[in-house]
């Protein structure tokens, strides 16, 4: 059976669309199953097939993060996902444009938060993060820096909040609530493809699933 988006497929190619649709639509693989009347199995292999492109394609495509200024700056920040992974931090950054790019930490210190930052954001990048002390000495390492009480609600100088990152934050939350705990070992999977989700919010996400399988199709 000829399907080319999966090799050695037993799965016709239209039912591999419905599988790819319904991921698009973010349904969860137990949906699908139902939807499809596939095996379960069978659906969480397509699903992480496509997790996994999403993932390559992410760092593929990973943002820069450079050329924001005092009136629209960089956004940043690192939250516990108590929802997921028996809390996982996660570190994230929001740019001028509205893209967000996100990484698992192993701690909110400054040493690791400045590392990130460090290595994803050029210093003639204005950044804005919340109050957390990780963030302070930014200005040390090049960067211009305002930061933003808890609430979100104001910078110091009445600058831009960070709306951006929070609202990404929120999203995150409930999606993964959905998922009621995402194993450790999927973990960076499904917080990819809410970054992908987020940054691709306004284009169609089944076609450019699609594609992906087009270009590496499931084995």
């Amino acid at each position: 059976m000829k399907n080319k988006y999966a090799r050695r497929s037993r799965i016709s190619e239209a039912k591999t669309r419905q599988i790819v649709r319904f991921f698009a639509a973010d349904l969860t693989a137990a949906q699908t199953a139902e939807l499809t009347g596939l095996n379960r199995n069978t659906v969480n292999r397509f699903y992480r097939a496509l997790r996994e492109r999403i993932l390559t394609d992410c760092e593929r495509r990973r943002p820069a993060f450079a050329g924001a200024n005092d009136r629209n700056p960089a956004q940043g920040n690192a939250r516990p996902v108590p929802a997921a992974c028996n809390g996982a931090i996660v570190f994230g950054i929001f740019d001028c444009d509205g893209r967000v790019y996100t990484e698992v930490v192993p701690d909110e210190s400054k040493a690791t938060l400045r590392g990130m930052i460090r290595g994803k954001v050029d210093r003639t990048t204005v950044t804005s993060s919340d109050d957390w002390p990780g963030y302070h000495g930014l200005v040390d390492l090049g960067h211009g820096h305002y930061r933003v009480d808890h609430a979100g609600h104001e910078t110091a100088g009445g600058r831009t909040p960070i709306n951006g990152i929070e609202g990404f934050w929120g999203l995150a939350k409930v999606r993964f609530e959905k998922f009621k705990g995402v194993p450790a070992a999927t973990f960076h999977l499904h917080l990819k493809e809410t970054e992908w989700r987020y940054n691709h919010r306004a284009r169609d996400k089944y076609k450019l699933l699609l594609c992906y399988l087009r270009e590496n199709p499931v084995t």
